[in-house]
């Protein structure tokens, strides 16, 4: 979702640039060798945690077979995601931020900006999608097994993939969206900038696909909030009156699983959000972000992807006896997808 800074052009020659023999090459960073292999070394230590972390989630839901069900096949999908975001774009988004130039050339530039894009937006939708699915469990207990079915899932998979990749597609690959933005310009790229013909309204053209879902989520989000404090409020009145603990609404599970997944989005938008009203506001200034400041918020925004798995560590016991089942290599062992992980 970012590009590299627009710099100029005809430089004096003792300026280093990306491409020495281009008038109109784009300038390279001049850190010294130390510094750009910390950032490095930084930088990968984030995309192994992202790779890592997502991976476990992926291999855990998918191989123990107590965890199929509907929210957790949202979280395998939404894990996906994130995964290849840390295996396909942000090796190729760690050289451009350390170097400054993209060397990887023109059709591969769009071909990241699409995919870096796709799959960005499409974590946003699983994460609208599971606000979805716990609003009915909390919000409506004795019907969510009839209205959320692995079936279900299965169909909001689907639009959380393909909505993102066929928006993005149009965008990037359209000569029609080229032709009509292309007088928007005042400057032309330089090259080595990775810089997309629309890119003044990149920030402008996601934003209702990440503003929308997110106000979704919230209002959702409040409305769970305060259906299970009611809920709750209802069973203590009830266990008072009885003497003993009467199940009404949504199960403590549930509850949990709301407040955990909550979390999640509060992150994501937290990651997010800054990233994306620089692009939009940044757009209508002609790009007056400092170039450091523009890729630490880019990188903020990627890091989210490493977060939702250290949120499933710390909250859901199932992820942690997964996590060691797999490290330990128990999956190996015959019916060891039969495993009961909810068992204390």
């Amino acid at each position: 979702m970012g590009e590299t800074r627009d710099i100029g052009a005809l430089l004096p020659p003792a300026v280093p640039l990306c491409y020495e023999t281009l008038n109109n090459s784009c300038l390279r960073n001049l850190d010294s060798v130390g510094f750009q292999l910390s950032v490095y070394l930084a930088c990968t230590v984030g995309i192994c945690l992202i790779v890592m972390g997502n991976l476990l989630v992926v291999v855990s839901i998918a191989h123990f077979k107590i965890l199929h069900n509907p929210t957790n096949l949202l979280l395998l999908s939404l894990a996906l995601a994130d995964l290849l975001l840390g295996l396909v774009v942000l090796p190729f988004s760690t050289a451009r931020f350390v170097v400054g130039c993209w060397y990887f050339g023109d059709h591969f530039c769009k071909l990241h900006t699409f995919l870096d894009t796709a799959f960005s937006l499409s974590s946003v939708l699983h994460l609208c999608f599971v606000a979805i699915d716990r609003y009915w469990a909390i919000c409506y207990p004795l019907r969510y097994h009839m209205k959320f079915t692995i079936r279900v899932a299965y169909m909001y998979i689907g639009v959380a993939w393909c909505l993102p990749f066929a928006y993005t597609a149009f965008f990037v690959y359209s000569n029609v969206i080229e032709g009509g933005l292309s007088h928007l310009l005042v400057d032309i790229p330089c090259e080595g900038s990775c810089q997309l013909l629309f890119n003044k309204l990149w920030g402008w053209v996601n934003f209702p696909m990440f503003f929308i879902p997110c106000i979704l989520m919230i209002t959702l989000y409040v409305k769970i909030f305060i259906a299970a404090n009611k809920q709750v409020k209802e069973i203590r009145a009830m266990n008072n009156r009885s003497g003993f603990p009467v199940p009404i609404g949504a199960s403590k599970t549930e509850r949990k699983a709301a407040k955990t997944l909550g979390i999640a989005m509060g992150i994501y938008l937290l990651c997010w959000l800054p990233f994306t009203i620089d692009t939009m506001v940044d757009s209508l200034l002609n790009f007056v972000t400092p170039a450091a400041l523009f890729d630490m918020l880019i990188w903020l925004g990627y890091l989210n992807s490493g977060c939702n798995p250290l949120i499933y560590g710390f909250s859901y016991r199932w992820f942690r006896k997964a996590v060691k089942a797999i490290v330990t290599f128990e999956v190996f062992a015959p019916r060891s997808s039969s495993m009961d992980l909810y068992q204390e």
